[in-house]
C-alpha cells in the first residue's frame, strides 16, 4: 500500500470514531476466564424446567357471592325433642303444635295486614318476657317451627339475648358470627351471619359475640339499618327475635322500639302482677303487645286439642 493510501485509510478511520458516542467508545467489560465448574452450572441451568407461571384469573362475581353466604347447619333432631321443640306441626299434631298453630294465626293476619290495618315492621315480632326461665325462648323457637310450616312463609330466627344465648343450644347447632358482630362491623354482610337450616324455609341469626355495650349498639344508628333492611329485603318473611327478658336486661326496651309486634311470655304462677306492669310500661312504645300464658297446667271444661288427635293431656 502507497503511503496516500495509508494516509487515506487512517483519516477514514478517525472519522468513523468521531462520528460513534461515548458509550460506543468505552471498553469492553472484561470477564475472568470461565473454568469447567462453571462450564458444567451453565449447562445444568440450561437445562432446568421453566416453570409454567399462569395469570391467576380474577375471582368471579359468584364465587364473592359465595363466599359472603351464610353457612348451612343441621338440627339435631335428638336434642329438640329431649328440649320439646315439634320439629314439623303437619306431622306431630299434638296440644302444643295446636296452641302454637292459633297463636301464629293472629301474629300473622298483623304481620301482612293491609292498608289502614297494616303495621309499620308488622313481619318483625319481639318474644321477650319480663324475668328469666319463663320459657321464653322455647315459646320463640316453637313459634318459629310452626311458622316455618306454612309453605309460602319464610322465618328468620333471630337470637338478640346477648348475655344469655339459647338458641343455638335448644335446636342444637352451633354458629359463630352473629348480630353483635354485623352491628359493630360496618363492612360485614348480614348475610355472612345466617344459618340456613335443613328446614328449607328457617334461617338462624345467632347473637354473636358478647360485648360489653351490647345495648348501646343495639341502640345505635347501625341497629336500626340493619332492621331496616330486614323489613326491606325481606318484606314477605317473618323475623323473631329472642330478646332478654325486660327486667332482666334494657337491651329489650330498646329492641321493642324497632319491631312491629310483641309475643310476651308470662309464667302461670310465678309472674307477678306488679312486675309485670313495670315491664310493660318499659316496652310501651311498641302498641302491639300480645300475651302468652306459658306452663299452666288450667284446662277449660274436657275439650281437649289432644283428645282429638290421640294424645292425653292431664
Amino acid at each position: 500500500m502507497s503511503l496516500i493510501e495509508k494516509a487515506a485509510a487512517k483519516l477514514k478511520k478517525s472519522e468513523s470514531l468521531a462520528e460513534r458516542s461515548p458509550e460506543e467508545l468505552k471498553a469492553p467489560e472484561l470477564k475472568a476466564p470461565s473454568t469447567a465448574a462453571d462450564e458444567n452450572r451453565d449447562v445444568a441451568e440450561d437445562k432446568r424446567p421453566v416453570p409454567d407461571i399462569k395469570p391467576q384469573p380474577q375471582q368471579s362475581a359468584v364465587a364473592r357471592k359465595a363466599a359472603t353466604k351464610g353457612a348451612q347447619v343441621e338440627l339435631n333432631y335428638a336434642v329438640l325433642e329431649q328440649n320439646n321443640i315439634i320439629v314439623d306441626d303437619n306431622v306431630n299434631s299434638s296440644v302444643t303444635t295446636e296452641e302454637f298453630r292459633i297463636i301464629k294465626r293472629s301474629l300473622l293476619l298483623n304481620a301482612f295486614s293491609k292498608g289502614d290495618s297494616a303495621i309499620k315492621n308488622g313481619n318483625i315480632l319481639l318474644v321477650t318476657s319480663t324475668q328469666p326461665d319463663e320459657g321464653k325462648t322455647f315459646c320463640a323457637v316453637s313459634l318459629a317451627m310452626s311458622m316455618a310450616a306454612e309453605r309460602d312463609l319464610t322465618v328468620l330466627l333471630v337470637d338478640a339475648d346477648v348475655s344469655k344465648p339459647d338458641v343455638l343450644n335448644t335446636l342444637g347447632v352451633k354458629g359463630n358470627k352473629g348480630l353483635i358482630d354485623v352491628i359493630e362491623n360496618k363492612d360485614m354482610d348480614l348475610k355472612e351471619c345466617l344459618l340456613k337450616t335443613n328446614i328449607p324455609n328457617l334461617t338462624i341469626l345467632p347473637a354473636g359475640k358478647k360485648h360489653k355495650l351490647t345495648t348501646e349498639l343495639l341502640a345505635s344508628e347501625r341497629m336500626g339499618e340493619i332492621i331496616d333492611e330486614i323489613a326491606r329485603r325481606y318484606h314477605d318473611r317473618i323475623v323473631i327475635i329472642d330478646s332478654p327478658p325486660v327486667l332482666a336486661s334494657s337491651s329489650a326496651s330498646v329492641l321493642a322500639l324497632h319491631v312491629g309486634q310483641i309475643l310476651y311470655v308470662v309464667e302461670a304462677e310465678r309472674t307477678r302482677e306488679e312486675e309485670l306492669n313495670d315491664a310493660l310500661k318499659m316496652i310501651e312504645k311498641c302498641k302491639n303487645i300480645n300475651f302468652l300464658l306459658n306452663k299452666t297446667r288450667f284446662t277449660a271444661g274436657r275439650k281437649k286439642f289432644g283428645s282429638y288427635y290421640g294424645y292425653g293431656y292431664n
